[in-house]
């Protein structure tokens, strides 16, 4: 007697379940290894390719919904092609005649399923997405006789034909394969070495080995030195395919005992409660070859060498005319200058030439330095794009082309930011103007007090021409009384000139080294500064590049356990 088990609502999906009791029976470290999977799907977004992606993502979905459902359940499908006498073998083991059988055409259309143990098979079937009309229970109270109770716990799924001329046939055998706990080829003499079979299923799921059982099917029409080379055939093929140590069982439905071996092989899969794990792992070993590829040999660099990184400084701060800027700083420091420590007498003679070139230049001068960086047009993109040229060139040669790919993109990824972050950074590099060395105030005093016993001396010699040369009024002192200190005072003021425009001389001297000084400071303050933003815009995001691939690297030894 059998009883159909209640259809119950899906459950739903998400992450992997990292706390669900017994899991991870029979495979220790899979909750480390899907935990590493998902990071490997999550470092490889925007850098591999999306089909590896998504399968990687369909595997955690699929892992997820698995281990949340009955651990004390182990799903076995029945597949193989037309004729093969699954569906008899089926039968067979269920004591039943559950799945109609046939041999000339496909009869089985849809999943039949049959269940040893009620508890929690509801939402195991709903997840399976077996029809409620074709699900049964060797459970009853009635039937306990009959039910095998070594079998508790196995849900037995007999599958439409794989090489079906129906395509939702074939969809559902797709389908099952991928999420069964145990996948059971069964073949017949005579068809075993099914193309369709073999290249459809075989070969794609030979890393499936610990988890795929051949029954050699009906070998009651073989005689028995018939059967062992038939089985050592199929070995054969199977080895050559790659399913290692492939696991063979032979099986009669017709002959008594002769489901014996392959019902002793579900006995002992049950009992090991071992098979949903395995699968997991068996999917996570084939997914972590596909992601071994874009993992190199050798370690990554941590970033940019610092060779490139000064090539790439200068190469910046050519781009955007640091040394012009500190050039025109070294005139701009002279011509400030020269406010303070020159001559004014000079000063005065060269305003009475009205020379408005030499009025207008520092003026004008000052504006352009302090507005010029204002904007983008501190660096032109094409500088900057050839600055950045060949910058990962040291780290990227040696890593697989996705990474490679990534890490020229990352060095790149502000490139349209930089010409405006080096104008600002040049811009604050720039000294403000009002800024005067204490030194330019003494000289300017000096010589204003040059200039004022300049005048004075002038005054004294006008005075002793009226008083003591021509004596036009009488007098008040013998200081403008006696011409004979016309020289002496003379002498003085010749003195004091010539001593102004000593003092403006070697300012300018000192002045001139200052200011090469200057230029030398004020570049390398824009360089520093540009070092910042090569460091902010270019180096840092291919550094955070090459973290995450040694992250990646690190994932995909862990996912291969």
């Amino acid at each position: 007697m059998t009883t159909a088990i209640p259809a119950k609502s899906p459950l739903g999906t998400g992450g992997i379940p990292i706390n669900v009791p017994g899991a991870y029976d029979g495979a220790p470290g899979l909750t480390g290894r899907l935990e590493g999977l998902d990071r490997l799907v999550q470092l490889g977004t925007g850098r591999l390719d999306a089909p590896i992606l998504a399968d990687a993502s369909v595997l955690l979905d699929r892992a997820g919904q698995r281990l949340r459902l009955s651990g004390e359940h182990t799903v076995i499908t029945l597949a193989g092609g037309t004729g093969s006498g699954k569906s008899s073998l089926f039968n067979a083991i269920c004591g039943l005649e559950l799945s109609p059988t046939g041999v000339r055409r496909p009869m089985t259309s849809k999943a039949h399923a049959c269940v040893w143990g009620l508890d929690g098979a509801g939402p195991l079937l709903d997840w399976l997405d077996v029809d409620k009309r074709h699900r049964y229970a060797r459970a009853s109270a009635l039937d306990l006789e009959r039910a095998d109770s070594s079998l508790q716990g196995l849900v037995l799924l007999d599958l439409p034909d794989h090489d079906s001329i129906q395509a939702l046939h074939r969809a559902e055998v797709d389908r099952f394969v991928t999420i069964a706990d145990l996948l059971v080829w069964v073949v017949d003499p005579q068809k075993y070495a099914d193309a369709a079979l073999h290249r459809n299923y075989i070969v794609p799921f030979a890393r499936h080995a610990g988890v795929t059982l051949i029954v050699l099917n009906q070998v009651d029409k073989l005689q028995p030195a018939e059967v062992d080379d038939c089985v050592a055939d199929l070995r054969r093929l199977l080895e050559a395919e790659g399913l290692a140590d492939p696991r063979i069982v032979t099986t009669s439905a017709v002959s008594e005992d002769g489901v014996a071996g392959f019902r002793e092989v579900l006995v002992d899969t049950v009992a090991a409660r071992r098979a949903r794990s395995e699968r997991l792992t068996a999917d996570v070993d084939k997914m972590s070859e596909r992601f071994a590829e874009f993992r190199g040999v050798n370690e990554p660099p941590e970033g940019v060498d610092e060779a490139r990184r000064a090539e790439l400084v200068q190469a910046l701060t050519d781009a955007a005319g640091a040394p012009a800027v500190a050039e025109a700083m070294e005139s701009a420091y002279e011509l400030r200058a020269a406010d303070f420590v020159g001559w004014p007498v000079n000063a005065l003679v060269t305003r009475l030439r009205s020379d408005p070139l030499r009025r207008m230049r520092l003026t004008e001068l000052r504006d352009e330095l302090r507005g010029a960086f204002t904007g983008p047009i501190g660096a032109q993109q094409g500088d900057v794009d050839t600055a950045l040229h060949g910058v990962t060139d040291g780290v990227a040669t040696e890593l697989p082309d996705p990474w490679a790919r990534s890490v020229r993109a990352a060095a790149r990824s502000h490139a349209g930011e930089l010409p405006e972050a080096l104008g600002d950074a040049l811009k604050e590099a720039l000294p403000t103007f009002n800024q005067v060395p204490r030194w330019w105030w003494l000289v300017k005093t000096w010589q204003y007090f040059l200039v004022l016993v300049s005048i004075l001396g002038a005054a004294w010699i006008a005075l002793l021409l009226v008083y003591g040369l021509f004596e036009i009024a009488d007098a008040p002192t013998d200081l403008v009384g006696e011409a004979g200190l016309i020289p002496y005072v003379a002498i003085l003021v010749v003195c004091t000139m010539g001593m102004g425009a000593l003092t403006a001389s070697a300012c300018r001297n000192m002045v001139a080294l200052q200011s090469a000084k200057h230029g030398e400071r004020m570049e390398q303050h824009m360089r520093e500064r540009i070092a910042k933003v090569a460091e902010e815009k270019v180096l840092a995001p291919v550094a955070a590049e090459l973290e995450a691939y040694a992250r990646f690297r690190d994932d995909v030894k862990a996912v291969r356990g």
